[in-house]
């Protein structure tokens, strides 16, 4: 980032006038301190293609987080996003028992192996090419959950998914839609990819 620009924020925060947005301090942080404050982002934090490591504890997102195409390996204690939370592409391979999404969470090509038990998403889930192998009893989503391509062989007790059930070319996609029901009788939505 040009340096001129940094300047120009530790300019306005030093004097007062006006905090240095997170993502700028994420990317420079040799020359701004992260404070409690910083940690509640209203809106959109958008860090795609960012060679961002880590993220703070307690950080609380108003809109989406995009962290798509960056270098971090885990995500922070406490995290809240009210809106999408994009973790495609990275090197993440677990989330945090305690992680909240509002909106749609993408996990899409990672190293995720399993999602912690009590996930809930209010939108769409989609772990397209993930080693998820099985997921957690009672899994809550709100809207679609799409498992392609994943090596899901059952489905869990209490699964609920208020829209549809994308099931192409996974181990499941060989079954019938009765069989897939009677394993999972709390999908609202179609059920889609079986062969038969």
């Amino acid at each position: 980032m040009e340096s001129k620009f940094v300047n120009f924020f530790k300019y306005l925060e030093d004097k007062g006038e006006q905090r240095t947005p997170l993502r700028i301090k994420l990317l420079n942080p040799k020359q701004f301190e992260i404070v409690p404050e910083d940690l509640n982002v209203k809106d959109n934090l958008y860090l795609i293609n960012t060679p961002i490591p880590s993220l703070p504890d307690g950080l609380k997102v108003g809109g989406n987080l995009d962290l798509n195409n960056i270098p971090i390996t885990s995500l922070p204690k406490d995290l809240k996003v009210r809106g999408n939370l994009d973790l495609k592409d990275i090197p993440i391979t677990s989330l945090p028992n305690d992680l909240e999404v509002r909106g749609d969470l993408y996990i899409s090509n990672t190293k995720i192996t399993s999602l912690p038990k009590g996930l809930k998403v209010r939108g769409r889930l989609n772990l397209y090419r993930t080693k998820i192998a099985s997921l957690p009893k009672d899994l809550k989503v709100g809207g679609d959950l799409s498992l392609e391509r994943t090596l899901i062989t059952s489905l869990p007790n209490g699964l609920e998914v208020g829209g549809d059930l994308n099931l192409s070319n996974t181990p499941l996609s060989s079954k019938t839609e009765t069989e897939i029901r009677q394993m999972a009788p709390n999908v609202k939505g179609e059920i889609i990819g079986l062969e038969i």
